[in-house]
């Protein structure tokens, strides 16, 4: 499980295709604590690590993986934003997070407000997918607050420091984004589409 807080942005060294597996390489402020097996998000998706060589280490992205999410078009130089797995004892400071991307959106606008930005999504509605006002969604693994919701479009506010430390600096409208939607929203629907 995860927060949505993002710890790091690491940054794509090499990409190397297996059939369709996709082996990605990254470096990591935080390469010291990682050890094989450990799962860390990558822009809002778990992967395992599963190499560790010297300042970099190696995750795999499988097929439906990559058609599912943003991750097929990273290229090597691509900032990416890094958690690992909230620990037992630690603060719970953003939102249940599964990592698992549950559809990708597209950047519609990026809106300057003088110290903050709006950035606005959109996304298909055919996967029953929705969100509320003041409700939380996760974009490329960030934990944000919805600030305007609409059937298949969203806003979130940025603050300065999130710009600044995530990837959402480098987002332009046209850009894909993940988005894994409230796990609570989630299993509402769900169970009101079956009533």
């Amino acid at each position: 499980m995860f927060t949505g807080i993002i710890e790091a942005l690491g940054r794509v060294t090499a990409i190397e295709d297996e059939q369709t597996n996709k082996h990605f390489t990254l470096t990591s402020p935080f390469i010291n604590e990682l050890k094989i097996d450990q799962s860390v998000a990558h822009n809002g998706v778990c992967l395992t690590v599963v190499r560790i060589n010297g300042e970099e280490y190696t995750v795999t992205a499988i097929d439906e993986t990559l058609r599912k999410t943003n991750l097929h078009s990273l290229k090597v130089g691509d900032p990416v934003n890094l958690e690992r797995c909230m620990q037992a004892n630690g603060r719970f400071d953003g939102h249940v997070v599964q990592g698992h991307v549950d559809q990708t959106g597209v950047c519609e606008e990026v809106k300057d407000e003088n110290g903050s930005w709006v950035f606005t999504f959109s996304y298909d509605t055919s996967q029953g997918n929705v969100t509320v006002e003041k409700g939380s969604i996760c974009v490329n693994g960030i934990s944000l607050t919805v600030v305007n919701s609409r059937e298949d479009r969203f806003s979130v506010a940025i603050i300065p420091y999130t710009f600044e430390h995530t990837n959402l600096h480098t987002v332009k409208p046209g850009d894909t984004v993940n988005l894994e939607f409230d796990i609570i929203g989630k299993y509402v629907a769900r169970l009101l589409g079956k009533s």
